[in-house]
């Protein structure tokens, strides 16, 4: 056997001839009919029913990630069911298969971050001090800070405004909001001018400061982007735009044979 072996059980769900049991509830007596979509995903990926804020900025970051026009994701999914019509479920996951750390995925690599600066912050550091290392040290190892700077949205991602006034005003800042909004300052003054603070940096921020997990902020973008793909490729299969893009791609691309 390859890798680590482990006890052959699950927390999650079993099947049973008269009843569904999911996380030690009835998924038909209990949980249907009282949850909603979203707080049940909370249950079944944390193994727990959420807080009312839980829920509220689960819901909240599940709007504000779920579309934002052509982007790869969505553009390889039309693509896909374009070339493959009868494959909803192939279009959806080439469109998922582009989720990484450069689009989409950028919400895990923030809230591994934050992690790190907030571990030395427990330790005794000056959460603008912990900022400013953190970024020296990106910065000296040519490397880009996750959850700043955005290709459209300049000054500021009104996005990520939407989620850190909300989260202010219902009192769930904390201390990870706290050294995103630190760290802000400190990119500027390290890479010499100011950069956008994006919607991932502010939902990974939110989010643990809400109790979240890094595994349950890296799953979250990914169930938000489903829907909207989803909704493409329902447009796609009425009004068709892959091969479209694809001429256009082709138009666009100048081929340059090799000389000898």
């Amino acid at each position: 056997m390859i890798g680590k072996g482990g006890e052959p059980v699950t927390g999650l769900s079993r099947a049973y001839p008269d009843r569904v049991d999911v996380r030690g509830r009835d998924l038909t007596g209990d949980l249907m009919g009282r949850l909603t979509f979203t707080e049940y995903f909370h249950l079944l990926v944390t193994g727990e029913e959420p807080s009312e804020e839980q829920r509220f900025f689960l819901d909240l970051v599940l709007v504000a990630l779920a579309e934002h026009g052509m982007m790869p994701t969505n553009v390889s999914a039309r693509m896909t069911l374009a070339a493959a019509p009868d494959s909803l479920q192939g279009a959806v996951a080439a469109g998922i298969l582009g989720a990484g750390t450069v689009v989409l995925g950028t919400s895990g690599e923030c809230a591994a971050l934050l992690e790190r600066m907030q571990a030395g912050v427990a330790t005794g550091g000056d959460p603008a001090a912990v900022a400013t290392a953190a970024a020296l040290e990106i910065r000296a190892a040519g490397g880009k800070v996750p959850g700043f700077g955005h290709p459209v949205h300049k000054p500021l991602d009104p996005r990520a405004e939407r989620i850190l006034q909300l989260a202010d005003e219902r009192g769930v800042s904390g201390s990870h909001i706290a050294l995103a909004r630190f760290l802000h300052d400190a990119v500027a003054d390290t890479w010499g001018k100011p950069l956008t603070l994006n919607v991932a940096m502010a939902i990974a921020a939110a989010m643990l400061d809400l109790g979240f997990s890094s595994a349950s902020v890296r799953a979250v973008p990914i169930l938000a982007r489903t829907a909207s793909l989803l909704a493409h490729l329902a447009e796609e299969a009425e009004t068709p735009l892959g091969f479209y893009m694809a001429s256009k791609a082709d138009e666009a691309v100048e081929y340059r044979p090799p000389t000898e």
